[in-house]
């Protein structure tokens, strides 16, 4: 990345323990005012971020290897983005598009037109967060269908409202406690190729989706299915070819809505600007958001005209929602994302990354599985010569790799998998100083 001008020196570099002494200090002014309910990571504060590097409040200099959860691809303090936002900030901050209107908005609308799959006449809404945008694909699909039904996957997240949690697989801790969920929400089997013990191939486990949807709830009850093409919180977990084009067919050909939640998988992450371009799939409406804005908070809807437009004025929308400094920041990061082709930047991490991880999986004998596409990348712990899930180990991976400087993210149903998720800027060098430090921490372990 010669053409990439960072501003912080790209460099891991500890000058205290983790956590330092400032970081202890602020977990101590937390207890007293934070609901303990809103969990964190690590335990170190942040005080600048940029590349591929986060900086703490004690000076530590960090190898970020989360992006926020997947939302800083072009860099957290990326130039393009931070002249954006002082620029809009200088003129307004809020109108509320719903009230008085501006050209931010509908830039966004027409980017998103242009980027996400299909050459068919779209519409757009922006909203403030994944679920948001989950929530109102749904809303859409219901009120368009004129049916109630919704179809999820095992092992899927799509966000914390309380439909959204409905949809969501995982309990704790995502759902555990908040109940009643939101009604007609039905769960089925994803594709999942390293635990499908029958050995399914795509187009089988999509079959078996379909009998089940056909025989539990019938087409014509159902509104939409939804499923992250490359599933996020649940594992990181890549569907069989022919999973998710078996699934469209059978949508098409029965009328139902097809959503791609793109929310974590969109805006470059995968190696394409959409994971549904790897199978050339094309959703009747995709929601996004995480990576869309280069940090801030923003999310859309985008999808079939037909669709979109068959809700009433004033049915779709937020007070806050495609907030003026927010679109201003996503135009930013989308030229960036140009500018730098950081889709083809995410194959090249996915080059440089897998082929390591497999060696380190051949070599130690508890990663069951290396899967994904891109920068988004996942190793699966299991105890030895079992395919048992092994949270422990895997906990214990991130923690180390924080005590020297690299910031891990766990997922997964059970707890165990070690996802990467680093910023599209970040260096080869820093890259590479990364997975040795996990290599050495994974080999120290077992």
């Amino acid at each position: 990345m010669n053409d990439i001008q960072y501003r912080l020196p790209q460099k891991r570099a500890l000058v205290t323990e983790l956590p330092g002494p400032k970081s202890a200090a602020l977990t101590a002014r937390r207890r007293a005012t934070v609901a303990a309910g809103v969990g964190s990571s690590v335990p170190v504060y942040a005080a600048d971020a940029d590349g591929g590097v986060v900086v703490d409040v004690d000076g530590n200099s960090l190898i970020d290897l989360g992006s926020g959860i997947a939302v800083t691809s072009v860099g957290a303090s990326d130039p393009a983005v931070a002249e954006a936002v002082r620029e809009q900030v200088g003129h307004f901050t809020h109108t509320c598009f719903m009230v008085t209107p501006y050209e931010g908005y509908v830039r966004v609308a027409e980017e998103l037109a242009a980027l996400t799959p299909g050459d068919h006449e779209k519409r757009t809404v922006l909203f403030n967060s994944g679920a948001e945008a989950v929530e109102n694909a749904i809303k859409v699909a219901r009120l368009a269908t004129g049916r109630d039904a919704v179809v999820a996957f095992d092992h899927a997240y799509h966000g914390r409202t309380n439909l959204t949690m409905a949809l969501t697989a995982k309990s704790m801790p995502y759902k555990a406690h908040f109940g009643p969920f939101a009604p007609e929400v039905y769960r089925l089997p994803m594709s999942y190729p390293y635990r499908d013990q029958d050995g399914l191939t795509g187009e089988q486990a999509a079959q078996r989706a379909i009998s089940q949807m056909e025989k539990q709830i019938g087409a014509d009850s159902l509104a939409a299915i939804i499923i992250e093409p490359i599933q996020g919180e649940g594992g990181f977990i890549v569907p069989a070819e022919g999973f998710l084009p078996t699934l469209v067919n059978w949508a098409r050909a029965n009328g139902v809505v097809f959503i791609a939640d793109e929310v974590q998988t969109g805006f470059s992450r995968t190696g394409a600007w959409f994971a549904c371009e790897h199978e050339e799939i094309v959703p009747d409406i995709i929601t996004m958001a995480k990576g869309m804005a280069g940090g801030m908070p923003l999310s859309a809807i985008t999808g079939r005209a037909d669709l979109l437009d068959k809700v009433h004025p004033g049915g779709l929308g937020g007070t806050y929602g495609g907030n003026p400094v927010a679109c201003a920041a996503a135009l930013a990061a989308i030229d960036s994302m140009r500018k730098f082709d950081l889709p083809a930047r995410a194959q090249h991490i996915g080059d440089l990354a897998l082929p390591r991880l497999k060696a380190l999986a051949a070599d130690v004998g508890v990663i069951g599985d290396v899967r994904g596409r891109g920068a988004m990348l996942a190793m699966e712990f299991v105890k030895p010569g079992t395919d048992e899930p092994d949270a422990e180990l895997t906990k214990a991976i991130a923690a180390h790799a924080l005590e020297q400087g690299v910031i891990l993210l766990t997922c997964g149903t059970y707890g165990n998998v070690i996802r990467l998720l680093p910023p599209l800027v970040i260096s080869d060098d820093l890259l590479d100083d990364a997975l040795t430090v996990i290599e050495q921490i994974v080999r120290s372990l077992v």
